[in-house]
């Protein structure tokens, strides 16, 4: 397999590893915040996050409906902490609206992943979920192994260029 082969199967497999990721948002006051959260992905490469009506990242969402997310490699098994493999994607945020056939969907995703508590969620009326469409991303996978995401292909990616 080549190089660029076993970067693109690492990248198609990536996410799989994580079951949250590190949100970073911004205030309509441009104050930056980064959080975390539990997420599920979609066969298209939507991220959904279901989170609390009262933390802060979900505040900024409704003020600005940008994010960058965050998947990292964890510290202790990286062999180089300077390198770790970790892929971003800047997305767009959208609202999935209560009680919608998608937003049933989607807790039902949640629920599969990560069980009973999410039955707990879905009686609290501050919870929301969140819709992260990639609009464009970046896999890195060592020194100088920096890979594009295709924004028309969210599956596949490309080295950077120079």
């Amino acid at each position: 397999m080549s190089q660029f082969e076993t970067a693109l199967t690492a990248y198609q497999g990536f996410t799989d590893l994580f079951q949250s990721l590190i949100i970073s948002t911004v205030s309509a006051d441009n104050i930056p915040n980064a959080s975390y959260a539990p997420f599920v992905i979609d066969e298209s490469k939507n991220i959904y996050i279901y989170v609390s009506g009262l933390s802060t990242h979900t505040q900024n969402l409704y003020a600005v409906p940008k994010a960058s997310v965050l998947f990292i490699e964890d510290e202790s098994q990286t062999k180089q902490i300077f390198a770790r493999r970790r892929l971003t994607f800047d997305c767009t945020a959208s609202l999935v609206e209560r009680d919608t056939e998608l937003w049933n969907q989607i807790v039902d995703s949640f629920e599969a992943r990560f069980g009973d508590i999410i039955q707990l969620l879905r009686d609290l009326p501050d919870f929301r979920i969140f819709k992260l469409k990639p609009t464009k991303g970046r896999f890195v996978i060592g020194f100088g192994a920096a890979y594009e995401v295709d924004p028309d292909n969210l599956n596949i990616c490309s080295p950077t260029e120079s």
